[in-house]
């Protein structure tokens, strides 16, 4: 009898010790009530910490009466005390005062008061002083930084190097620290390449809440460098670049070949044709490479999706056309030499219960490398979002494909939202990708529900990585070109990283009759599938086409910012065979040319080729010497093959810039200064955030907000 009361204390003193420890959860935001990724929660007084994922949310084991204590870089810290409630939600107000700062968190700028793990700061000046003609790094760290090995192997310079930190214990042998160099993740050889009259300072995080920083690739630490001169200053080294293809081939992502427009002359070539491109997985897909710490590869960086990503303030339409045209004229922010044109196209638009109504099949990658928690969980997610849209007269079918295809759930009613979640439920991953066994079968359920006077479309959700049948990018290509003559239009989600293929997706969007957008975040989800659910998913005007002419006797030399994978033949334009862009209910098409006028001396205009048979004098008249340029559109109605055209006049007139033109100006900007152009005049991230800042106007959903935030950390 005793023994069993002894076991009966025993287990009752083990439940009042589990009920002490609690998981709590919640979202860390702004005074917006925007999400805030990557803060910091950690247990005052432990070394238990967390970080927000990419929706701001968190999760930590606390025990009643502890403080959590709430940080973000630029943000006044905040500490609440648990109680008896689970969910601890906490908004963060701006820090005007921000002191001294240290560099954390692959570059992130954070107080040095936030920061709770064990830091060992060298400076530049304690650099200097052991700096030595041999062994410089193994004699400037070691020693200085308690506990920190760089050695060679086998003492041979050029070998391999090992960096270490001692005191770490971890399952990993080696025990080699995660090196972050100016915010990228490098390796110890391109550690082992810098210079010690380069560094401005090194930190060494040793302690275990790094992992709330960084990861579990910070179980054995952390060395983070910064240099003097900051990495857009000083050449790039042949190891860095090595390292940062590595790390793309190591994610396995694929981005098509872009080759930046450059300036043409006026005189000689005074027509610019382009498709229009509503895509925004391009802004999405770099705010996640930015967030994630990641090396941006050029390809990745379509500027015009990153323009087009955010909305402006266009009128609605107010005649028989689907869109309206509006056109504006100012001073180029990053040079003084030149114009910036703007030129815009806004959708009507539709309330959602005036839309006709939708054949939807959604088209789910189910294979084995949606497994990740940011691939089918957030997919299946998102698309509730989409389901909780719908009405009764709407239609959804689902069709999944891994290793085969299969139909899911039949064509469904919206008003049996309930049956449609539970068939995303009882989803998982696992197998090969046969995607375009997929597409066939869910172009072949699209036909067969298909309504006249509706919106029948296709929505693939997938990371990309074909891999059983049609495959390649060509085969993909001529499938969707076959599949699009049904009418049933198709937009493409992409989800995820690692096995990323962005060049595929956008080939089917382009090919498709749809539109790409990168889905990486619930909060991007929302955008798509609640904020944009008409433009989504209903196509006002398709194959919608601009061809802008330039005034030679005003204009000499113009450059399209971005575009570069939508460029058309300039006979192409009233060609109603070939494809171009669509355009959905609510939709904002932004352009931007840089020109430069006629008399103005500048280092982007080459001199003109000397003609033979072509007349050199202006064919413009006086009747047109107060014109820049003007702009014609062709677009057709969903349902028809013939186009129709709009032309549009832009007198020679230069305004002050408006606020939407100073953001999109600074979008461009930023883009330009991703892909190292030889465009941005020598301009600067913070150029970036005093435009963008002037530009901010209302930004009532804060989505202008974030960029200048995300700016801030990558600078």
């Amino acid at each position: 009898m005793k023994t069993v009361l002894n076991v009966l204390i025993a287990l009752f003193m083990l439940v009042q010790l589990q009920a002490q420890q609690k998981t709590i959860s919640g979202v860390v935001s702004d005074e917006n009530g925007l999400p805030l990724p990557s803060a910091t929660v950690i247990v005052k007084g432990t070394k238990k910490g967390a970080s927000t994922n990419f929706d701001g949310n968190y999760t930590i084991q606390a025990k009643s009466g502890n403080k959590l204590v709430f940080s973000y870089v630029g943000y006044k810290t905040k500490e609440v005390t648990v109680g008896s409630v689970a969910t601890i939600d906490v908004s963060l107000k701006p820090d005007g005062n921000l002191e001294e700062v240290v560099i954390s968190a692959f570059g992130i700028t954070r107080e040095k008061k936030e920061m709770t793990s064990s830091v060992t700061m060298l400076t530049s000046e304690s650099v200097s002083r052991k700096r030595q003609r041999k062994n410089k790094h193994k004699n400037m760290l070691t020693g200085k930084v308690s506990g920190l090995q760089i050695n060679n192997s086998n003492g041979v310079a050029g070998n391999q190097t090992n960096v270490a930190i001692r005191g770490i214990s971890s399952s990993n042998s080696n025990k080699r620290p995660l090196i972050i160099i100016d915010g990228v993740i490098s390796s110890e050889n391109v550690l082992s390449t810098i210079s010690t009259k380069d560094i401005k300072s090194v930190d060494v995080i040793k302690d275990a809440s790094t992992s709330a920083l960084y990861g579990s690739r910070s179980v054995n630490g952390v060395v983070v460098v910064s240099t003097a001169s900051k990495k857009d200053k000083r050449k790039e080294t042949a190891l860095e670049k090595d390292n940062k293809l590595n790390q793309l081939k190591h994610l396995n992502e694929s981005y098509t070949k872009i080759h930046e427009n450059k300036f043409k002359i006026a005189n000689t070539t005074p027509l610019s044709t382009f498709s229009i491109d509503v895509d925004k997985a391009g802004y999405s897909n770099v705010r996640r490479m930015i967030n994630n710490g990641q090396f941006i590869p050029s390809n990745a960086v379509k500027i015009e999706e990153m323009v087009n990503y955010f909305n402006y303030d266009y009128p609605q339409p107010t005649d028989e056309h689907p869109f309206s045209i509006n056109t504006e004229v100012v001073k180029t922010p990053w040079h003084t030499d030149t114009k910036l044109v703007r030129i815009g196209l806004q959708g009507k638009i539709y309330e959602n219960e005036n839309l006709p109504a939708a054949n939807l099949t959604f088209l789910l990658d189910v294979s084995g490398s949606m497994s990740n928690q940011k691939k089918l969980p957030l997919l299946k997610q998102a698309f509730k979002l989409l389901v909780n849209q719908l009405r009764d007269k709407d239609k959804v079918a689902i069709v999944v494909y891994a290793g085969a295809a299969g139909v899911v759930l039949k064509p469904t009613s919206g008003k049996h939202k309930d049956k449609i979640i539970a068939a995303l439920d009882n989803l998982n991953a696992g197998g090969s990708t046969a995607g375009g066994e997929g597409i066939e079968l869910a172009y072949k359920l699209a036909e067969e529900n298909f309504s006249k006077k509706g919106n029948n479309r296709v929505i693939l959700a997938t990371d990309g990585d074909f891999n059983v049948g049609a495959s390649t990018t060509d085969a993909m290509e001529h499938l969707i070109e076959e599949k699009r003559k049904s009418g049933v239009f198709l937009s493409v989600l992409g989800f995820g990283y690692g096995n990323y293929k962005d060049d595929m997706l956008e080939t089917l969007a382009d090919k498709g009759n749809g539109n790409h957008a990168y889905i990486d975040t619930m909060q991007e989800a929302r955008r798509i599938f609640e904020t944009e659910f008409g433009g989504t998913l209903f196509t006002i005007a398709k194959d919608v086409k601009i061809q802008v002419e330039f005034n030679p006797t005003q204009v000499q030399a113009y450059r399209l910012i971005g575009y570069e994978n939508r460029l058309l033949a300039d006979e192409d334009f009233v060609n109603d065979t070939i494809d171009a862009g669509e355009l959905g209910a609510g939709h904002t098409v932004t352009a931007l040319y840089e020109i430069v006028p006629v008399g103005v001396e500048n280092d982007y205009v080459k001199q003109a080729i000397d003609l033979k048979y072509t007349k050199k004098e202006n064919v413009s008249t006086d009747n047109y010497k107060d014109e820049l340029f003007t702009v014609k559109f062709r677009y057709k109605k969903p349902d028809e093959t013939k186009s129709i055209e709009m032309v549009h006049v832009q007198k020679d007139e230069t305004s002050e810039a408006s606020d939407d033109m100073n953001f999109a100006s600074a979008v461009a900007l930023f883009g330009m200064q991703l892909k190292q152009s030889s465009f941005h005049n020598n301009s600067k991230p913070e150029d970036v955030i005093a435009l963008a800042e002037k530009g901010r106007g209302k930004d009532k959903s804060g989505y202008r907000a974030e960029f200048i935030r995300l700016i801030s950390t990558f600078k």
